[in-house]
């Protein structure tokens, strides 16, 4: 009886080419790019050339795929290369004159490194999501999506947004990995179920009342056979709320609920699958539950390994450049008690870490396996592995290579399904993975106003696919740039950065930005008559919108009407 484990990384960033550069916008997707996805694609190629494949279950979101693609993106990562190499120079000659000779190496490691992630680079010709497309096609990795632009699709208020949000997550898979997606990653974990929904804020809160289906419903309209949810969704433990521990600091609200322990008597395994459907629904889709110990032991700086005292500090930084030469030293948080890194100690517990975690992997396995075949599936936001914790892609390397040695099947969600099939079915509650399992992160007072320009905007878009007919010329274009602004204002990240006051003023300013941007255009398609052309100034900001914010090309308004097709 084989019990697989699935390791789950879910890759996104929000739009933010042609939205800022440093301290926040491009610099953002250019550090996740030589921190992470290169490291990872590294790694990956490491591992199949020594025959041990990965079998990881990547979600690479739409609207970051879309950004990794385009030659904006390659402009800035050029940009962002030669800053970096010159503050490596810089660095180093500063220390020289200092008299650290372990600060000078240090700035050599990173020369050598980003050097490496840029040869890296270099030789996959700048295409990452093609990359993982070659690794898919090989069998080493299965890539599922997300919503389009990484909307919470529990609070919106409208079914026709999760269409557009799913339709569009479909296609753009398709275009980019040649075939439609089995699986999808909910934003935030987030899932709804079927009931009678109100808006949680705004006007229409209590009095507007609509029978909503759930999640998995709609999930099954566009062909999504699986996502993942959890832990606390099928028994009645504490959520595991651990963002705060990757945010700057005094940036999260709220405390880490600890380690997750089942409510007495709590009968739902997390280690199996469940076919999920709401009371009165007719959903068909999979629901696999994220592993708890497996989740604390690396999300926690507290309970887990990115904490340990050997591996880099990520808030202190050399200035000007930025670089990283610390370790985390100790618990005190005093950035002034840091001692310098040593790579080759952090490497050393990177070894030893990985070892514990295969063999909790298979302690795991083994006590769930008692009543039939199991699995361990652990999900984590993928730029936690070298960007919050820069060891991290040396350790999914070596947790690779250990379980591989354990004899631990790897497998993707995927064929983790065709081998352990749902034997229940399950009405999940609402909720979602974020601090005390529910919305709070996303819905509290200091965001309830972006919700009331989401369902404005919504409200508005609903009624053009109402009211008009399939659209040629200006129009087009003006109703499909309108969507894209709708699209980007959905994004669940302002409400995140918000929260956490992690980069709340451009994260409110780019809300401000995508509503007026959205209510501008929304005016435009309301006035057109036939045949109407626009004026000089109106054509001029609709080039420049569609310029800027270049998402999604073959967006068609009439998506948020019609599931996609498979195939």
């Amino acid at each position: 009886m084989v019990s697989p484990f699935c390791l789950v990384l879910h890759t996104h960033l929000p739009m933010v080419l042609n939205h800022g550069r440093w301290p926040f916008g491009s610099d953002w997707l250019c550090e996740a790019a030589f921190e992470c996805y290169l490291p990872l694609l590294e790694v990956a190629h490491r591992l199949v050339a020594d025959g041990v494949s990965p079998r990881w279950t990547v979600n690479l979101s739409p609207i970051l795929t879309e950004q990794l693609a385009s030659p904006e993106f390659q402009k800035e990562l050029s940009f962002y290369y030669e800053n970096v190499r010159r503050a490596c120079a810089e660095s180093g000659e500063y220390f020289a004159r200092e008299g650290r000779k372990d600060l000078v190496e240090l700035t050599r490691f990173w020369e050598e490194f980003y050097e490496r992630m840029w040869e890296m680079h270099r030789r996959i010709g700048g295409d990452i999501p093609g990359t993982f497309a070659d690794l898919q096609r090989a069998g080493d990795v299965e890539i599922i999506t997300c919503a389009a632009t990484h909307g919470y699709l529990p609070l919106l208020s409208r079914d026709e947004s999760i269409h557009l949000q799913l339709r569009t997550a479909v296609e753009t898979h398709r275009r980019y990995f040649g075939a439609a997606p089995r699986g999808i990653w909910l934003p935030e974990c987030a899932y709804r179920p079927r009931y009678q929904w109100t808006p949680p804020t705004g006007r229409e809160s209590g009095r507007a009342r609509a029978m909503r289906p759930g999640l998995e419903e709609l999930l099954a309209a566009h062909g999504l056979e699986y996502f993942v949810a959890d832990a606390h969704l099928v028994a009645a433990g504490a959520p595991i709320f651990l963002y705060r521990d990757f945010v700057p600091r005094g940036g999260a609200r709220g405390e880490a609920a600890g380690e997750w322990m089942p409510a007495p008597g709590a009968a739902r395994s997390p280690h199996v699958p469940y076919r999920v459907a709401s009371r009165g629904g007719t959903g068909s889709a999979v629901a696999f539950i994220r592993d708890p110990r497996t989740t604390v032991q690396v999300w926690s700086r507290d309970h887990g390994y990115p904490g340990d005292h050997a591996y880099l500090e990520f808030h202190k930084k050399h200035f000007p450049g930025g670089l990283r030469l610390w370790r985390i030293t100790d618990n005190s948080g005093d950035l002034g008690r840091k001692a310098p890194y040593v790579p080759a100690a952090a490497a050393e517990r990177v070894r030893q870490h990985a070892a514990h975690f295969a063999g909790l992997v298979g302690e795991t396995l083994a006590a769930a396996a008692g009543g039939g075949p199991a699995l361990v599936c652990a999900p984590y936001d993928a730029e936690l592995f070298g960007h919050w914790w820069f060891e991290g892609p040396l350790w999914l390397e070596q947790v690779a290579r250990d379980t591989a040695r354990a004899g631990i099947a790897r497998m993707t969600l995927g064929e983790a399904l065709e081998l352990v099939p749902p034997r229940s079915t399950v009405a999940l509650p609402e909720g979602s993975w974020g601090e005390g399992g529910d919305h709070r992160v996303w819905l509290n007072r200091d965001t309830e106003w972006t919700w009331d320009r989401v369902y404005s905007a919504e409200a508005e878009w609903v009624e053009h696919l109402r009211r008009e007919a399939p659209a040629g010329g200006d129009l087009a274009r003006v109703l499909a740039q309108a969507t894209r602004e709708l699209l980007l204002l959905q994004a669940s990240d302002w409400q995140f950065l918000i929260t956490t006051g992690a980069a709340r003023d451009y994260a409110e300013r780019r809300v401000a930005e995508h509503y007026a941007e959205f209510k501008r255009l929304s005016e435009l398609a309301r006035g057109f008559g036939a045949g109407q052309s626009l004026a000089p100034d109106d054509a001029a900001a609709l080039r420049r919108l569609e310029r800027e914010d270049f998402c999604f090309q073959d967006l068609e308004p009439a998506w948020g009407l019609a599931p996609a097709g498979r195939g």
